[in-house]
């Protein structure tokens, strides 16, 4: 992946939508974000169906994320510090996107489904779950974009990655993650491998299961 898609700042992804605009924000209720999450705090916010929400930070979001269909979700990037709190947990149905750095995550991720390989503002899509604390469970199942990474969180709960089929070679790369509980992976495509991340064999106390028992 990154041979390919250099992992950019959000700043210059806001380009890449064109513009910016302000989300109806509230540090309790309901935030619909369809440009950009500004720092602060907020209750609940949801990623409508086929919007695009970019954050660099920090938030304070108390009650969960939720990312609807053919939706992007971007906080931080690879070169972020603390982009902040998930309370209730990332829950994301058929997205297109789901792109969280350096952040702590209470009450786990769950994706389910992805919308294809291609479309959304960057023309091709994928999740990178990274340098993320993350207390509770993590299922991420049939995501079917370009490109998963999965690397260097640490996890208190068991991290199930089934049924991912990407498109690009090195697509599932899931290395350097802590994990307080077993890590389960089963009918990826291509097999999860170390990529050209460069990471290093995932830290399990629990066991290992299927395809991620030698990663």
């Amino acid at each position: 992946m990154r041979r390919l898609i250099p992992i950019a700042g959000v700043a210059a992804m806001l380009t890449l939508v064109g513009g910016v605009a302000p989300s109806v924000a509230g540090a309790s209720g309901s935030t619909r974000c369809t440009h950009t999450l500004a720092p602060g705090g907020y209750g609940r916010v949801v990623v409508p169906a086929n919007a695009v929400c970019l954050s660099e930070g920090p938030v304070r979001i108390s009650g969960g994320l939720w990312i609807r269909s053919g939706a992007t979700f971007v906080l931080g990037s690879e070169q972020s510090g603390n982009t902040g709190t998930i309370d209730d947990g990332v829950h994301a149905t058929d997205p297109a996107s789901v792109q969280i750095h350096f952040a702590t995550i209470n009450g786990g991720l769950d994706v389910q489904g992805g919308s294809g390989a291609f479309g959304g503002p960057f023309d091709i899509t994928w999740n990178a779950i990274e340098d993320n604390t993350i207390h509770g469970g993590v299922t991420i199942d049939g995501y079917d974009g370009f490109w998963f990474g999965f690397i260097r969180n640490h996890v208190s709960g068991t991290v199930t990655l089934r049924n991912n089929v990407l498109q690009d070679p090195d697509g599932n790369e899931y290395v350097t993650n802590t994990i307080h509980g077993s890590l389960e992976c089963s009918g990826n495509s291509p097999q999860p491998q170390v990529g050209d991340s460069e990471g290093s064999p995932n830290d399990v106390t629990g066991r290992k299961f299927g395809q991620c028992t030698k990663v």
